[in-house]
C-alpha cells in the first residue's frame, strides 16, 4: 500500500500537469451520442442512486440531451467507477461519484479496481451532505457531553451501527471514538436502513447516518438527533447543533457528490460539461428538492473537487490506520 499512496501522490501531480497541457490544444468536438449515462455505484433506491435520479432531468436539460441513470453496484461504489474509467472520453459516460468510493475504499478495501486519480477525471462538484449522531431515544442522553461521558465512563457499552466495515458512517464512529478517547461497538450491516432499524429497536445505542434520510426519523421522534458532523447547522435540521458547537470542537466530517469522466478527458469537454453541471445546480425544482432534504448544493470547479479529494483522502487515510477490509 505504500507503493499505492507514492504512486497516487505522484497522479495528483501529474493529472494537474495534463490538464493544463491539454488546454493549449484544440479538443473534440462533443460526442454524437444522444444520450449520456450517468453511472451510480450503488444499488437503486439508496440515497446516492435517488439523488443522481433527481439531478439528471436537470443536467439533461443544460447539456439538451437524454441522461439516463445507470446502476452498477459492488465494491463500495467502485465497480461503477471502473466502467467509467474504461469508457471512451467523449462525454457520453459519467460518473455521479460519492466521496467515500474515493476518498474511503482505496485504504480500506484489499483491492482496489481503479486508481482514484489516475483512471478519472475531475469535472463538478454538485452537492455536499452531513451525517446526523443519532441515539436510541429511551437512553438518558440528549446532548453531546452526556455521550462522551457516559462512553468514557462504560467502555464498549455503547454501540454504533453501520452501512458496513469501512462505510463512511462506520469511520465517523472510528474517528469520534478517537477524538473523545474512549472504545465503542462497531456493528457493521447491509446498508444504513437496518442499523437505524436497530437504533429504533434499542438493539444498539447510536449512529451516524446522512442527514437526508436520518431527518425523518429524527422529526418522528423514533430516534433523539444529539448533533451533525458538518462546520455549520443543517438547513433540515436547524435546531441541531454541530460536533463543534457540542463540544467537539476538532471533528468535521462531510460526505459530497461530484461529477466526474473518464481518464483523459479533454479539457474543452471538461469545462462544457462542468458549465451545464453549475446550470444544473441552479434549478429552482432540484434546490427546493435538495435543500429541504438536507443537501447544500456546491457548484465549482474541477480544481475545487480534485482538491476536496484530495483533502478527504488523506484525512481518512489516517482514521482506517491500515485496516483492511474486503
Amino acid at each position: 500500500m505504500t507503493r499505492f499512496f507514492s504512486r497516487t501522490r505522484r497522479a495528483w501531480a501529474q493529472a494537474a500537469f495534463a490538464g493544463a497541457l491539454s488546454l493549449a490544444f484544440t479538443a473534440p468536438a462533443w460526442s454524437q451520442a444522444g444520450t449520456v449515462r450517468l453511472v451510480v455505484g450503488y444499488a437503486a433506491g439508496g440515497p446516492v442512486d435517488a439523488a443522481a435520479r433527481q439531478f439528471a432531468p436537470a443536467l439533461a436539460k443544460e447539456l439538451g440531451r437524454t441522461v439516463i441513470v445507470e446502476n452498477r453496484a459492488g465494491v463500495a461504489g467502485a465497480l461503477g467507477a471502473e466502467s467509467v474509467a474504461r469508457a471512451p472520453a467523449d462525454g457520453a459516460t459519467l460518473y455521479f461519484a460519492a466521496s467515500p468510493t474515493l476518498t474511503i475504499s482505496p485504504h480500506v478495501l484489499k483491492s482496489m479496481p481503479i486508481d482514484p486519480v489516475k483512471d478519472l477525471t475531475p469535472i463538478s462538484p454538485v452537492s455536499t451532505y452531513a451525517n446526523a449522531l443519532v441515539v436510541n431515544k429511551d437512553l438518558p442522553i440528549h446532548a453531546l457531553a452526556e455521550l462522551i461521558a457516559y462512553a468514557k465512563a462504560n467502555p464498549g457499552k455503547l454501540s454504533y451501527g453501520s452501512a458496513g466495515m469501512g462505510a463512511s458512517n462506520h469511520l465517523s464512529g472510528e474517528l469520534f471514538a478517537k477524538q473523545i478517547g474512549a472504545t465503542l461497538t462497531h456493528v457493521p450491516y447491509k446498508g444504513n436502513a437496518p442499523a437505524m432499524t436497530d437504533v429504533i429497536g434499542g438493539q444498539l445505542s447510536m449512529m451516524f447516518d446522512i442527514v437526508s434520510t436520518a431527518r425523518n426519523y429524527i422529526s418522528s421522534g423514533r430516534v433523539r438527533a444529539i448533533a451533525v458532523t458538518s462546520r455549520e447547522r443543517n438547513a433540515s435540521l436547524p435546531e441541531v447543533p454541530t460536533m463543534r458547537e457540542a463540544g467537539l470542537p476538532g471533528y468535521e466530517v462531510i460526505g459530497w457528490y461530484g461529477v466526474y469522466g473518464p481518464a483523459a478527458m479533454p479539457a474543452a469537454l471538461v469545462t462544457q460539461v462542468n458549465a451545464a453541471v453549475n446550470r444544473a445546480l441552479a434549478d429552482d425544482e432540484l434546490k427546493k428538492q435538495w435543500v429541504a432534504q438536507g443537501y447544500d448544493l456546491w457548484p465549482g470547479t474541477p480544481a475545487v473537487l480534485a482538491a476536496q479529494q484530495r483533502k478527504d483522502f488523506e484525512m481518512w487515510r489516517g482514521v482506517t490506520g491500515g485496516i483492511r477490509f474486503e
